[in-house]
């Protein structure tokens, strides 16, 4: 089996099958990651296969029925179990039903997700048959009626009737998404989302702690417009449950960069849209802008030469980053130190690598097995799940520091997951070192701050009391890319632990309380710096709940 595809995929049944070889699996690959297509589709358009090669083969490998599709196999009542659209997304169409079974016709039998969705619509078992994607989408227009092609299905009360009428006549979707990116930049959106619903998509828009419907969508148009994100964000165009990229947008000759997130889900795409402001890291400490006490805390835990140190973020760039900066720091010299991922050890130290396994339990075998090799100083780049978390444990426990990054956001979070994990003795608290945890917050622009008034619920959602006497907003300005953001900077809490330390986390019963307890002595960390830079108008109530309290 050639190592660049997975058992039980398309690739690995048309090689089993000598369909295609190592060097057509090569040339597809690269085919798919250039425009963004399935693997199927890209031996197609090479001419590597045929269509029919394809479905021969899933149904001989598979043991499922493949079928040449005509309109008197199709059973009225049948078509009545799935709603049209998600059909379409999914490219199957029911046959027959006899009793609690559905039969349907699939061009991709190894898309659990299609089936998944179909089970669930119709409430029924699925039993699969293969056929033609051509013959499929046919049957769809003769026995669903053709979609309509002069219309997106794009409906709000938010927009002018000229607006709309300009929208829909563009049913790829493109005039729809330019419209929400300037409409978010106008309304100073947190984020806007589009959420499938069974019967349609809803459009929400965020901001701060308050969302609002923006319109709502028809699911004829919704796999096209999705297609259309994915490739402008550089995502993959199916197989990952969860993604992330990003796509830019030209606002008044300005570029701007709007991150898309992505949640694949029963009836489509969930995606939330949201503007990005990144943030560098520098190469020393001295120039990130943390306050002084954080930096201590930082230069305490450069000291340790053993332990467990936790650096959390959900952001795997930017924990890593904080990870080489803590590298920096160290006295590596005459240490053996071992990076064990792709991420960490990108500064100006230099350190041998070694990849990261693809399971948990083979990451957690390959912590252990590194310890062989006698490393002073071990770098995972995720230890978050159990087996990884308890291998760096057990290393910390042979006397080694071991640098860990958690997926995690917030230390809070954080506290909780280790909680979790002393009850179910996958680590002794007395070798955790220390927590380093993070969050980025954008600053407002101050060519166009203004003073701004907020509803009561906002000021609730603040948890401070009493409330800063002035709030601020900015509106936008050429200044600022017309994004109202000067820069992203980042709040943190680094935590040293000690003896006493440890009997307060040993004794606590959630991350709550332990923070509680650090805040009562007058720990300053995250929530307070996020409080300081509020009252002083440097960020807006919406930047603050969602970079500090959610």
């Amino acid at each position: 089996m050639p190592i660049n595809v997975r058992e039980g995929t398309l690739g690995a049944i048309l090689y089993n099958s000598r369909i295609i070889s190592e060097a057509d699996i090569t040339a597809a690959l690269e085919e798919q990651q250039r425009s963004s297509s399935r693997f199927g589709e890209a031996l197609v358009s090479l001419g590597i296969v045929t269509q029919e090669d394809i479905d021969w083969a899933l149904s001989n490998q598979l043991d499922i029925p493949y079928i040449r599709l005509k309109q008197e196999m199709i059973d009225p009542e049948a078509l009545s179990l799935l709603p049209p659209h998600l059909c379409r997304i999914h490219q199957l169409i029911p046959l027959i039903r006899a009793g609690d079974e559905l039969s349907i016709a699939i061009a991709d039998p190894l898309n659990k997700e299609a089936v998944t969705a179909a089970a669930e619509a119709s409430g029924c078992r699925i039993n699969l048959s293969v056929a033609l994607i051509r013959e499929i989408n046919e049957m769809l227009d003769l026995c669903y009626g053709l979609p309509r092609e002069d219309l997106l299905g794009f409906s709000s009360g938010l927009l002018s009737p000229e607006q709309l009428s300009s929208i829909n006549a563009d049913s790829s979707g493109q005039q729809l998404i330019n419209s929400l990116l300037a409409y978010s930049i106008q309304h100073q959106l947190t984020s806007f989302s589009f959420r499938p619903l069974e019967d349609l998509i809803s459009i929400s828009g965020r901001s701060g702690a308050t969302s609002h419907e923006l319109g709502q969508l028809t699911h004829e148009h919704y796999a096209g417009l999705c297609t259309l994100l994915r490739k402008a964000a550089g995502l993959l165009p199916s197989g990952e449950t969860s993604q992330s990229g990003c796509l830019f947008f030209q606002y008044h000759e300005r570029e701007i960069c709007f991150q898309v997130l992505l949640l694949q889900g029963a009836n489509g795409d969930y995606l939330t849209i949201r503007q990005h402001i990144s943030a560098t890291i520098p190469a020393k400490l001295d120039l990130l802008q943390l306050p002084d006490f954080q930096k201590q805390q930082f230069r305490r835990l450069a000291t340790r030469r053993q332990g467990m140190i936790l650096f959390a973020s959900r952001s795997l760039q930017e924990r890593c980053r904080f990870m080489d900066l803590m590298l920096e720091e160290l006295d590596t010299d005459g240490q053996s130190v071992l990076i064990l991922g792709k991420e960490p050890g990108r500064m100006n130290k230099r350190f041998p690598r070694i990849p990261l396994a693809g399971s948990e339990a083979a990451r957690g075998r390959l912590i252990m097995d590194s310890l062989e090799h006698g490393p002073d100083i071990l770098v995972i780049e995720d230890g978050t799940a159990l087996e990884s978390f308890t291998a760096a444990g057990r290393a910390a426990m042979r006397g080694k520091l071991v640098l860990v990054g958690m997926d995690i956001r917030g230390t809070r979070n954080l506290c909780d997951h280790l909680i979790r994990f002393r009850q179910r003795n996958a680590f002794l608290t007395p070798f955790l070192s220390g927590i380093v945890s993070f969050k980025g917050i954008q600053l407002l622009c101050p060519s166009c701050r203004q003073a701004a008034t907020i509803a009561q619920q906002e000021l609730l959602g603040l948890q401070m009391q009493p409330p800063p006497a002035e709030l601020y907003h900015a509106t936008g300005c050429p200044q600022c890319n017309y994004t109202g953001v000067s820069e992203r900077i980042f709040l943190t809490n680094c935590i040293c632990f000690d003896r006493e330390l440890h009997a307060r986390f040993d004794a606590a019963s959630d991350g709550s309380s332990f923070i509680a307890g650090l805040n009562a002595d007058g720990y300053r960390g995250i929530k307070a710096e996020g409080e300081v830079l509020l009252k002083a108008g440097a960020v807006s109530p919406e930047e603050f709940i969602a970079a500090v309290i959610q």
